[in-house]
């Protein structure tokens, strides 16, 4: 059983919903990540979502595309993605990691080498945004070999084939996109999401987490109603772009810690 799959478990035993924090790697500053990760983990964050900067973020809105062009401008590349997961497994060997990011990196890197070395840093599962399950069996078939879960997107437009198709290859749980758009739009329609689940757990037997458009406590504990784990990105990246190197890691654990309080009410 992998670390994603261990959380999820002992959190369904408790009857609580997962908190998946999404920031990106180097942002704002290049220092600043795992000591960010090792407070939401401490601050209640049960699986992270480590994004890869890309140049063209091609799902996410402008918070997440500024994120993504300071840490390129910060020289953040893959490698030093890995080199930050393995510094914090130092640090916390229980909570899950999840890259999250697109396909031209991990290209570049190589695939064979991308798994192999991810699973060496203490990665648990990777979400490539621009892999859709029709083109990566045999990335998901590797991944899995070692241990890692493959996380696919699913949307309100995903139909029944490719809804039936991905839940044949998902593991660890599968992030579903509440809304038509990008990250950070804030048009979330939580009777929509409500009405997606029975759907999708039809064809989907692993847990199912919710994002796109979450900002505050009480859209997460609306959403946490009908999913298995809220995911929150934007707002908390908004967040952090404006604090001092000191205050980055303070005012992200608040936050995390607002968040976890209205899951668990």
């Amino acid at each position: 059983m992998s670390r994603i799959q261990a959380t999820f478990a002992r959190l369904a035993a408790a009857g609580r919903k997962a908190l998946i924090p999404y920031v990106t790697a180097g942002d704002p500053y290049a220092d600043v990540t795992v000591e960010l990760m090792l407070a939401m983990a401490q601050a209640g964050a049960d699986v992270i979502e480590l994004g890869v900067p890309f140049s063209d973020p091609m799902a996410d809105g402008p918070v997440i595309q500024r994120a993504s062009e300071r840490a390129l401008q910060k020289g953040i590349t893959l490698t030093h993605v890995l080199e930050m997961v393995r510094a914090f497994r130092q640090q916390d060997a229980d909570t899950p990691v999840v890259l999250m990011g697109y396909a031209n990196p991990v290209e570049r890197f190589g695939l064979e080498r991308f798994v192999t070395e991810a699973k060496a840093a203490g990665v648990d599962g990777v979400l490539v945004v621009d892999y859709p399950p029709e083109e990566c069996e045999a990335f998901a078939t590797a991944l899995k070999a070692k241990g890692l879960d493959p996380i696919f997107l699913l949307a309100p437009t995903s139909t029944d084939e490719r809804v039936e198709r991905l839940g044949r290859l998902a593991s660890g749980y599968v992030y579903y996109v509440s809304l038509k758009g990008v990250t950070g739009a804030g048009h979330l329609d939580t009777g929509a999401v409500a009405d997606a689940m029975p759907r999708l757990r039809r064809h989907v037997k692993v847990p199912l987490g919710v994002g796109f458009g979450i900002r505050d406590g009480a859209t997460a504990a609306a959403v946490a109603r009908h999913a298995d784990a809220v995911v929150i990105g934007s707002a908390l990246v908004q967040l952090i772009e404006v604090q001092s190197r000191d205050n980055v890691s303070i005012q992200a654990a608040a936050f995390i810690r607002d968040i976890r309080a209205a899951l668990d009410a």
